[in-house]
């Protein structure tokens, strides 16, 4: 008879973990499993749309900066130039080409102008600016000797 409660105890902690009731979590269980369940769902939820806030604003910023680009780009470049001997290493029919011309230029460190002259269906890509004849000379030999060798000078009336 002593040792009837150790068995009893022994028999029950047995039983125990077999039993369906504890392996699922009791009687609050299914409820905060369910409850977790359903929070998961609300954060995920919440989250991709999040996501989807973020990738809006992502696209209209991508979509409005290549505008303001292009128009800052094409505002710096298509610029009358002022001085009267201008370094000119492209000349161009097509404005897209000498866009291009003049964007490669720039990659490389110059500040390159598109020039228009009157009367005439070319645009210059100038790539060097002076007022001053010899120093135009100059710069234009030391450019065609390290840069491009076909590079010419353009004297504005």
């Amino acid at each position: 008879m002593k040792h009837l409660p150790v068995l009893f105890l022994m028999g029950f902690l047995i039983v125990l973990p077999s039993c369906k009731y504890f392996k699922n979590g009791g009687l609050f269980g299914k409820k905060s499993r369910a409850m977790a369940i359903m929070k998961a769902q609300e954060d995920s939820t919440r989250l991709a749309d999040s996501l989807q806030k973020v990738k809006d604003e992502l696209k209209a910023t991508e979509s409005a900066k290549p505008d303001s680009v292009k128009q800052a780009v094409d505002a710096r470049l298509a610029v009358k130039s002022s001085h009267r001997y201008n370094i000119i290493v492209g000349s161009f029919i097509t404005h897209a080409y000498a866009e291009a011309y003049a964007k490669e230029y720039g990659k490389k460190g110059y500040d390159p102008k598109i020039l228009k002259p009157e009367g005439s269906r070319f645009e210059l890509v100038s790539v060097e600016a002076s007022d001053i004849f010899r120093k135009a000379v100059s710069r234009l030999r030391q450019f065609q000797d390290s840069v491009r060798i076909e590079a010419w000078l353009y004297i504005k009336k």
